[in-house]
């Protein structure tokens, strides 16, 4: 009972809890539109269309976030990027223009204040930030550096003199009324970064992260991971991700913002009325991967 409720099964619980109105539902392509009304008018300051030019990423060292590391170095759009966070990445481990285009920093999240995280006024700040409550110790611990470390550090990137993008990496059915503690901080982390008051807001929610290279195994993980491959197959998107897909997807959603993201990823608005946000689920990010590298159809920028 201890593994299946691990957050790492959260793809069981889930379709446990939906199964009788997935199965059925008529056809696969009539359950995608069911659940994913077209994106309302934006409310974010017209999805703050602008064309960024520097990146700040926290979170670098971990799964998604090495990966977004390396996508943003590759990027000729981004030409100065921000790695700040506990640790950094050894430079012999990126490409080579890494030395041109990356400023790293070590910061202390309990002393914000002296981090600088303003002083570049980044463009576009990306948060991959992230722990389970088993690494963290408690889940008072895991709330401080899940949710109260991610916040407090947009709060302290946050910059009043130019238009900033947030683009925040959530987790699959984060709701602040989710019954499980895992989901509900997650969904009260996203309320809370809507919250801030960036020019324009977006938040992906993927599905299990498939393509990791955890240095122990993990048996949740791995019957999830399996649940997912055969949800796929069946025709049921969206509950797992290759993470190179993610950060692919999260850059060009930091190049475009909502406002220029192509209409199949189908993003919607969500969030309080004073926080809206841009939601993109896991199907979205795999559409907006394989559009990575031709001109956007619903934006100004071309990439």
């Amino acid at each position: 009972m201890v593994v299946i409720m691990h957050t790492h099964l959260f793809i069981l619980l889930h379709f446990l809890q939906n199964a009788p109105s997935l199965l059925a539902s008529p056809a696969p392509s009539a359950w995608r539109r069911s659940i994913r009304p077209p994106l309302p008018p934006m409310t974010q300051k017209a999805g703050a269309a602008f064309a960024p030019k520097t990146a700040l990423i926290l979170g670098g060292t971990g799964q998604v976030g090495g990966k977004l590391l390396r996508e943003l170095i590759d990027s000729n759009t981004f030409t100065r990027i921000g790695e700040f966070g506990r640790r950094t990445t050894p430079l012999d481990t990126l490409p080579a223009s890494a030395q041109d285009k990356l400023v790293q920093k070590v910061i202390d999240f309990e002393h914000l204040e002296d981090a600088g995280l303003k002083d570049e006024q980044w463009d576009v700040v990306f948060i991959a930030m992230g722990t389970s409550r088993k690494n963290a110790g408690s889940f008072e611990a895991f709330v401080r550096i899940d949710r109260e470390y991610v916040i407090n550090a947009a709060k302290a990137a946050r910059s009043d003199k130019h238009p900033q993008r947030l683009v925040y990496v959530s987790t699959f059915n984060a709701d602040v009324n989710a019954w499980l503690p895992y989901f509900k901080s997650k969904g009260i982390t996203e309320d809370g970064l809507a919250s801030i008051g960036y020019d324009d807001t977006i938040v992906f929610r993927p599905g299990f992260l498939a393509g990791t290279n955890r240095p122990k195994f993990r048996l949740g993980e791995a019957i999830a991971l399996a649940i997912a491959r055969v949800l796929t197959m069946i025709g049921i998107p969206g509950y797992r991700i290759e993470i190179t897909t993610l950060a692919t997807s999260l850059v060009r959603a930091g190049k475009l913002g909502s406002a220029g993201l192509p209409a199949e990823v189908k993003a919607t608005q969500v969030g309080r009325d004073d926080a809206r946000y841009a939601l993109v689920k896991s199907v979205g990010a795999e559409e907006l991967a394989k559009d990575s590298h031709s001109p956007c159809t619903g934006g100004s920028e071309e990439l």
